[in-house]
């Protein structure tokens, strides 16, 4: 298991390797991986595109998904690109989308051909303090170089 998103709120299963993974025939939020340092740090995966899909039997992967030669590219190669699927409890589609949008605002993944601004402003609700409401203690600008 991986947890991705803001505050690390969802539990997706893998990553696992996309080459030879079976697609389920559900709808889920699935997540392109690949290790950005192989011979490094084992466990240290670059988030590359974010997308859902009703079924993803549908969704063409692992390999003849639209974008999936931008997921070569950027991993340098098939084998070493993963996935990761996180399918939300009673998720509809709108939904897993919303959770796409916000992994994608998140994470800034290369591959993904829409890229969302995770803004704030206090006039939307009113701003407000709670004992939750502490900044952030890590960055959530994705290192160069991924």
């Amino acid at each position: 298991m991986i947890r991705l998103g803001s505050l690390a709120g969802y539990p997706f299963e893998g990553p696992r390797v996309l080459g030879g993974w079976q697609p389920p025939a559900r709808g889920a939020v699935f997540a392109i991986l690949y290790l950005a340092d192989p011979e490094g740090r084992p466990y240290d995966y670059a988030v590359i595109d974010v997308d859902h899909a009703d079924d993803l039997q549908q969704a063409r992967l692992p390999f003849r998904h639209p974008r999936s030669a931008c997921w070569e590219r950027r991993a340098g190669d098939k084998w070493n690109l993963h996935i990761a699927t996180y399918e939300p409890p009673g998720g509809t589609t709108a939904h897993r989308a919303q959770i796409v949008k916000e992994l994608l605002a998140v994470y800034k993944p290369g591959c993904a051909p829409e890229q969302y601004d995770q803004a704030w402003d206090d006039d939307w609700i009113g701003s407000y303090d709670a004992p939750t409401t502490a900044p952030l203690t890590t960055s959530k600008d994705r290192p160069e170089g991924t």
